[in-house]
C-alpha cells in the first residue's frame, strides 16, 4: 500500500503522530520517506533522540506551522499521502480563545487542501471528532467547517487528489485527556467529575492507527470514516482510575455534552455499515454508496440511525477499564 510511497504527518509529533510513525517505521520497511510536520521544536527534537537518523534513514523533520500555505507547500514537495493531524483541540480552551482555533483547524485545513493541490499530493487522510457531529463547543465547529473542506475538496480539486475524514472518540491515554487528568487527581484522594450521567467513546492509539491505514488503502473521495468501538460511563472510569477517591462534582464545563455522537441521525440517510466501519457519504451519489455496496458489502443504516456514546451497545466495564489503562496507558 505505501511502498515507495512518501508520506507527511502534520501534528506528527502529537500522541497518534507518534504512533503513526512507529507503525510506519516498523511495519512499513518499503516506505520511502515519512515526513514529520509540527511547530514544536522540542517535540521534534525528543523524537530525534527516540528515532536516531542512522537507524530510521527514511524520517525526515521539518518545523512548521498548518497556519503557513507557503511552508506547507515546500513540504508537501513529492508527498504522496498527507495524514493530516495538528489541530488545537481542548474544548475550554477553544470557548475563550475563538480566533486562535479557527486560524488553525478551518484556515490550516483550507491551507492543506490548497498545498495538496498545487504539489500533486495523491490523498489526504484528515483526523476529526466526535465532537464535530452536531457541534455545541466552538472547537467542534472548527472541525465541522474543516470536515466540511476535506469533504468537498472533490468537487473543486483536480482528480490526482483524494480527500478523506476519519472520525473518532477520546483516544486513550492521549495527552490533555480525562485518563491522565484522572489519574493525576486520584493523588489528592478527591476526583472532580462534571456530570454523573455523562458518556464517552474510547479508541486506543492503535485502533486510530488501523482506521487511518484502512482509509489510506479504501478511500474513493469524499467520505467520512467512523469507527464502531466501545463507550464507557465516566463514573465508571474514575471507579477504575480511584476507586477510593471522593467523587466531587463540579458542573458541566462550556461547550461540553454528557453524550458524545459521531452520526446523527441526518448523516443516517447516507451512511452505510461497512463492517468494522461506518462510512458517512454525504453528497457522494448513488455510485459511492455501490461501490461499498459492492467492494465490502455494506448496507445502508437504516433511516433515523443515531450512533452515540449514550446508546452504544458495548460499554466497558470498571474491570475492563483498568484492563485497557494498564495495557495502553500505565498503572
Amino acid at each position: 500500500m505505501l511502498t515507495d510511497k512518501s508520506v507527511l504527518i502534520t501534528g506528527g509529533t502529537g500522541s497518534l503522530g507518534q504512533a503513526l510513525v512507529c507503525e510506519f517505521l516498523y511495519k512499513w520497511p518499503g516506505i520511502r520517506r515519512l515526513v514529520v510536520f509540527s511547530r514544536d521544536e522540542l517535540k521534534q527534537y525528543e523524537m530525534r533522540q527516540k528515532f536516531p537518523e542512522q537507524e530510521f534513514p527514511p524520517l525526515r523533520f521539518f518545523l512548521g506551522d498548518v497556519r503557513d500555505s507557503e511552508r506547507l507547500r515546500r513540504a508537501f514537495n513529492q508527498v504522496d499521502v498527507v495524514i493530516h493531524a495538528a489541530a488545537l483541540k481542548h474544548v475550554p480552551a477553544a470557548e475563550y480563545n475563538p480566533i486562535e482555533f479557527i486560524r488553525t483547524n478551518v484556515m490550516g485545513a483550507e491551507n492543506v487542501v490548497g498545498a495538496a493541490i498545487d504539489t500533486g499530493v495523491k490523498t489526504i487522510i484528515a483526523l476529526s471528532t466526535d465532537k464535530a457531529a452536531a457541534p455545541v463547543n466552538l472547537y467542534g465547529a472548527t472541525k465541522l467547517c474543516s470536515d466540511k473542506l476535506f469533504v468537498t475538496a472533490q468537487s473543486y480539486s483536480i482528480s490526482h487528489l483524494r480527500c478523506a475524514v476519519v472520525r473518532y472518540g477520546n483516544v486513550m491515554g492521549s495527552r490533555g485527556s480525562v485518563i491522565p487528568f484522572f489519574r493525576e487527581k486520584a493523588k489528592t484522594g478527591v476526583l472532580p467529575i462534571t456530570h454523573p450521567d455523562m458518556t464517552r467513546f474510547n479508541i486506543t492509539l492503535q485502533e486510530g492507527v488501523d482506521l487511518v491505514l484502512w482509509a489510506i488503502e479504501n478511500t474513493q473521495g469524499g467520505e467520512i470514516f467512523v469507527p464502531k468501538i466501545p463507550s464507557y460511563r465516566v463514573m465508571d472510569l474514575a471507579d477504575a482510575i480511584g476507586p477510593d477517591c471522593r467523587k466531587e462534582f463540579i458542573g458541566v464545563r462550556p461547550g461540553e455534552k454528557i453524550h458524545e455522537e459521531m452520526i446523527t441521525v441526518t448523516d443516517s440517510r447516507s451512511t452505510v455499515d461497512c463492517g468494522k466501519y461506518f462510512a458517512i457519504l454525504s453528497g457522494r451519489g448513488d455510485g459511492v454508496i455501490e461501490h461499498y455496496k459492492k467492494h465490502h458489502k455494506a448496507k445502508l443504516v437504516e433511516p433515523g440511525y443515531s450512533y452515540n456514546s449514550r446508546d452504544n451497545g458495548p460499554f466497558l466495564s470498571i474491570s475492563q477499564l483498568r484492563t485497557l489503562i494498564q495495557k495502553h496507558v500505565g498503572y
